[in-house]
């Protein structure tokens, strides 16, 4: 499978790092021998149509910051839209810095992709909390496989088990923790017994919020993925805009203390259930949603197999990378059943 790289921050080395060391695996088990022919960043791109090397791009983007530097493939010139309508390639893993203000470039880059007759695999929550209905549409149009599962949960499959495990069913409502950086913060407001402020501070020395974390903390992020889930497993047509959002900046110790007293945890939960919210709610400490640290929870509530939950770490760039690989064997095996037909 040929396939053009569009980001090579955390996510996209991550990948290359997880198909440099699984490739006998990959070959053997699979059958499947992915060849990225293109890889774009913020300097350039570099290109190779017989395959670039890995270990070598990865080496020339520590080393000179770009791999648009490396001297026998790199070309810091070429237009990343003249890349992917002109290199043949079957698929589009495209994973550049995510933007919900309006989704670019990335949103024109999987647009591009799909008019040009690629199939996209992509975890950039911007393109699909704005558009998500549009380019469902848009990819079936094109006759293209569209794929975004770490887009929710990085490596936990939240949306295959809903999709898939609860295939037949229907899915009435759901609610879970979809943030890992907030549920830190909160969990060490709660056990730790430290303000705010403080939690914070220490989710950005470990890396779990970014300088300017207001993604996180003001609920946005959440409210991203419930976009996502809301479309993709329950069938709604609803994107960032029709999404109640309270993030936790205003969680005081007061409300911590309050919830603890009554056998609750304070926890920024994602809802779909006739309306879309995202607040921070007291969860009771013996509900399988009061997960701890940066773990993720969801529980779906169906018409026949009951409330089913799903917990898992929700962040990470080698989680995102597996769940970016999962979705390329799934195009992979959708790809060869259609030749087949």
């Amino acid at each position: 499978m040929r396939i053009i790289l569009i980001g090579f921050g955390v996510v996209g080395q991550s990948l290359a790092k997880l198909f440099i060391r699984r490739e006998a695996e990959l070959s053997n088990v699979y059958g499947f021998r992915p060849r990225v022919v293109a890889i774009a960043d913020r300097g350039g791109v570099a290109i190779n149509s017989k395959g670039l090397d890995l270990q070598r791009m990865l080496a020339v983007k520590v080393e000179r910051g770009t791999v648009a530097a490396d001297k026998s493939y790199g070309n810091s010139e070429m237009s990343i839209f003249d890349l992917i309508e002109s290199l043949d390639a079957e698929v589009l893993v495209e994973v550049s810095p995510t933007n919900i203000k309006d989704g670019e470039p990335a949103l024109s880059y999987i647009k591009s992709a799909f008019r040009a007759g690629k199939n996209v695999v992509t975890s950039n929550k911007g393109p699909l909390a704005l558009a998500l209905p549009a380019l469902t549409e848009l990819a079936e149009h094109n006759h293209v496989h569209f794929r975004f599962s770490g887009s929710v949960g990085a490596g936990t499959p939240i949306l295959e088990f809903a999709k898939k495990c609860l295939y037949g069913d229907r899915i009435l409502s759901l609610k879970g923790i979809l943030n890992g950086t907030t549920n830190y913060i909160l969990t060490e407001m709660a056990e730790r017994r430290i303000p705010f402020e403080e939690a914070l501070q220490k989710a950005k020395k470990l890396g779990y919020a970014e300088a300017d974390p207001s993604m996180d903390i003001d609920g946005i992020d959440a409210a991203c993925k419930l976009v996502i889930l809301a479309n993709w497993v329950m069938g709604k047509k609803v994107t960032l805009k029709d999404v109640s959002i309270k993030g936790i900046r205003d969680v005081s110790m007061k409300d911590i203390e309050d919830a603890a007293e009554e056998g609750c945890a304070i926890k920024l939960i994602g809802s779909v259930n006739g309306k879309l919210e995202v607040k921070p709610e007291k969860i009771p400490k013996i509900s399988p949603l009061c997960v701890s640290g940066t773990l993720n929870a969801v529980t779906f509530y169906s018409e026949f197999a009951g409330e089913q939950t799903i917990i898992g770490r929700g962040a990470g760039g080698i989680e995102t990378a597996s769940a970016i690989l999962r979705d390329l064997l799934d195009t992979k095996r959708e790809l060869a059943a259609k030749m087949l037909t």
